[in-house]
C-alpha cells in the first residue's frame, strides 16, 4: 500500500514505495544488524545539522559558496589518518582560494564518513562470461571478482558506521584542535603539490594571508580571540543509496521533536534515485537535515518543482541544495529551464553543480576518466546559466582526494593518457588529485569574482 498524504511520515515509510539501486540482503542477517545500529550512538547531532541549514541559507542568498568535495567511493582498505588529513588539507586549501578570490564564506562538506556506497547501471557484471552481481562499495559488497566476495553482506553496514565513526572523531579534532588554524595554511601545501603551478600560486596566497594576520596583530587586534580564525566547520555528506541503514541512524531530536538522519549532516538522492514516488524520495522527505539532489539530462522542469515541493514543502532557506550534472555539452541547453522554473516559483534553493559525473568517458587503455577541460567546461556553463537567469551559482560538488594520483587528464602539470596507470587508485570513479583540485579552486574563484 503506498503512503497517503494523510499517513503522518515515519523512518520507515520508504518501505512502502519502489526501491531503486537497493542490494539484495539477506533477510535475517540484515535485520540482526539493523538492530544493532539502531541502537548505538548517532554519528552526528540534529543541533550540526540545523547549523549547517542556516550555513546554506546564506548560499541561497549569494552570502556563501558550498565546496563539497571528496572520494568517489570511501574504501575499507584504504582508510588511514594520513588519508583523512590530506583530504581535509585540500579541502582547507580550496576553501581558502575560494573565501579569499569571492570575498563570501565558504561552507565546507566532505563526501567523507559514510560515502561508502555506489549506484550502478547494471545488476550484474559479467566477465570471461561469468555473472555475479555488481560492486556496489566497500558497504555493500567485496570488489574482487567472486561469488563469495561479491554476496551483499549486511556485517559491512556497522563496518561501515565504526570507520565512519572513527574519521569524525579525527575531522572532528583536526578542524577544532588547531590544525585548521589559518595560521597554518602553509602547512596545508603537500610536498609534491608546492613545486607545481598551482602550489607556488597558492604559497604566494598564504603568504598574503600570513601578513594580513600580522598587520592585523600590529593594530591591536587579539587575533587569539577571534575563534573563526582558529577553527572551521567542516559538515559530512553521503547519498542516502542504503535505506535500512539510513532508517536505522534517524533519531528523534529531543530538542525539536523533529526526525533527523544522524548518519551525516547532509544527505543527497542520486539522479537515478529521484524518481517522485520512489522510496528514497519518500525518506529523505521526512528528515530535517538539508537534502541535495543530482539532476541529470532527463531532468524536466515540471519534475524539479515536485522535488522542490515534496522535499522542502515549506520552502525553508537552506534546506534544499540542487546539484546539476549535465555534461559539458549539454549543460548550456539543459539547465536554464530548470533554473527559471525554479527561480518564477519563488523557491528557495542552493544552486551547485557536479561538473565531474556527466564527463566520464572510457580510455582507450580500459579505465575510465575525465578531462579537466571538461569539468571545468560545465562548471563554466553552470556559471553561465546562473548569471543568466539572475540567481547565484552556490557551490561546486567534486570527487577528488588529497593523493598525489592519475586518474582524470589534464590540469595545469598535465596528467596525459600514459600516466593512467601510474597511480590509478580509485574504487570506482575517477578523482581529481590535489594539484588539479587547487586549479579548479583558483578558476573557481575567478569565475564568482566576474
Amino acid at each position: 500500500m503506498a503512503v497517503t498524504p494523510e499517513q503522518p511520515w515515519t523512518p520507515a515509510s520508504w518501505r512502502t514505495r519502489p526501491v531503486a539501486q537497493h542490494p539484495d540482503w539477506p533477510e535475517a542477517p540484515l535485520r540482526a544488524v539493523v538492530d544493532e545500529l539502531a541502537s548505538i550512538p548517532p554519528l552526528v547531532f540534529a543541533g550540526e545539522a540545523r547549523t549547517l541549514t542556516e550555513s546554506l541559507a546564506l548560499a541561497s542568498e549569494g552570502k556563501a559558496f558550498v565546496l563539497q568535495a571528496g572520494d568517489c567511493a570511501e574504501a575499507f582498505g584504504a582508510f588511514s589518518a594520513n588519508g583523512i588529513r590530506d583530504k581535509l588539507k585540500i579541502i582547507l586549501q580550496m576553501s581558502v582560494v575560494l573565501t579569499y578570490g569571492a570575498g563570501v564564506p565558504t561552507v565546507k562538506i566532505g563526501r567523507i564518513a559514510g560515502q561508502f556506497a555506489k549506484p550502478r547501471s547494471s545488476n550484474t557484471e559479467v566477465r570471461d562470461g561469468v555473472e555475479l552481481p555488481s560492486f556496489r562499495g566497500d558497504m555493500v559488497n567485496d570488489i574482487a571478482f567472486d561469488a563469495e566476495s561479491r554476496a551483499p553482506d549486511p556485517t559491512r553496514l556497522l563496518r561501515g558506521y565504526h570507520q565512519s565513526a572513527s574519521t569524525l572523531n579525527l575531522l572532528r579534532a583536526l578542524t577544532k584542535g588547531g590544525y585548521a588554524d589559518l595560521a597554518q595554511a602553509h602547512a596545508w601545501n603537500q610536498d609534491f603539490v608546492t613545486a607545481s603551478p598551482e602550489g607556488r600560486r597558492y604559497e604566494s596566497l598564504a603568504a598574503e594571508i600570513e601578513r594580513a594576520l600580522r598587520f592585523m596583530t600590529a593594530c591591536g587586534i587579539d587575533l587569539n580571540a577571534e575563534f573563526q580564525l582558529h577553527q572551521v566547520d567542516c559538515y559530512t555528506s553521503h547519498e542516502a543509496l542504503l535505506l535500512d541503514y539510513e532508517e536505522a541512524l534517524t533519531r528523534q531530536d529531543s530538542i525539536t521533536g523533529d526526525w533527523y538522519d544522524c548518519s551525516a549532516h547532509l544527505l543527497w538522492i542520486g539522479d537515478r534515485t529521484r524518481q517522485l514516488d520512489g522510496a528514497h524520495v519518500e525518506f529523505l522527505a521526512g528528515v530535517e537535515n538539508p537534502v541535495g539532489v543530482k539532476l541529470g539530462p532527463t531532468t524536466e522542469p515540471d519534475e524539479v518543482l515536485a522535488l522542490c515541493k515534496r522535499l522542502n514543502p515549506d520552502a525553508r532557506a537552506g534546506k534544499l541544495m540542487l546539484i546539476s550534472r549535465m555534461g559539458k555539452d549539454r549543460v548550456s541547453e539543459l539547465l536554464p529551464p530548470l533554473i527559471d522554473a525554479v527561480r518564477e516559483s519563488g523557491h528557495p534553493v542552493v544552486w551547485a553543480c557536479d561538473p565531474m559525473h556527466g564527463n566520464t568517458f572510457t580510455h582507450s587503455s580500459g579505465v575510465k576518466t575525465r578531462r579537466f577541460d571538461d569539468v571545468m567546461s560545465e562548471l563554466r556553463g553552470f556559471f553561465t546559466a546562473c548569471n543568466n537567469a539572475g540567481v547565484w551559482p552556490g557551490g561546486v560538488h567534486v570527487e577528488l582526494t588529497g593523493e598525489n594520483v592519475t586518474e582524470c587528464l589534464g590540469g595545469t602539470d598535465e596528467v596525459l593518457g600514459d600516466h593512467l596507470e601510474q597511480r590509478y587508485e580509485t574504487m570506482c570513479d575517477p578523482r581529481l588529485n590535489a594539484r588539479q583540485s587547487l586549479d579548479l579552486a583558483f578558476q573557481t574563484a575567478e569565475l564568482l569574482r566576474r
